[in-house]
């Protein structure tokens, strides 16, 4: 089994679902034990802002604020480096915790021996 899970989510308000499962499924991986490294790419980008999670509604979802906080208990939040220029965000923009980083740091991670990668 896996020790190490790297999740991608690629998908925000655009695709509320798909952004709520990629979050549940980090924070369930966290509260069992397992070491989660949650990268925010795409539209998702904008939840590594402060306040912009709370603006997330989904019917019968946990609240994107709440799996934030869980995932940054144990585990990691990057936000892609060229996700963040194109938006503009900056480093001193966001949620204390979240680092910026890119592609070769996301390899890396993906493609270690203990690490089992998911795309959302």
């Amino acid at each position: 089994m896996a020790k190490k899970l790297v999740i991608k989510v690629t998908a925000g308000a655009d695709a509320p679902e798909r952004c709520s499962q990629a979050f549940t499924v980090a924070a369930v991986a966290v509260a069992s034990g397992v070491e989660v490294s949650l990268w925010l790419t795409g539209e998702s980008a904008w939840f590594a802002l402060p306040g912009r999670a709370a603006t997330f509604e989904l019917p019968h979802a946990a609240p994107l604020p709440d799996l934030i906080e869980s995932i940054q208990s144990s585990g990691r939040i990057t936000l892609c480096t060229q996700c963040a220029a194109r938006r503009g965000i900056e480093e001193k923009d966001v949620l204390e915790g979240v680092r910026i980083a890119g592609a070769q740091v996301f390899v890396s991670e993906a493609m270690s021996d203990d690490a089992q990668a998911l795309v959302y």
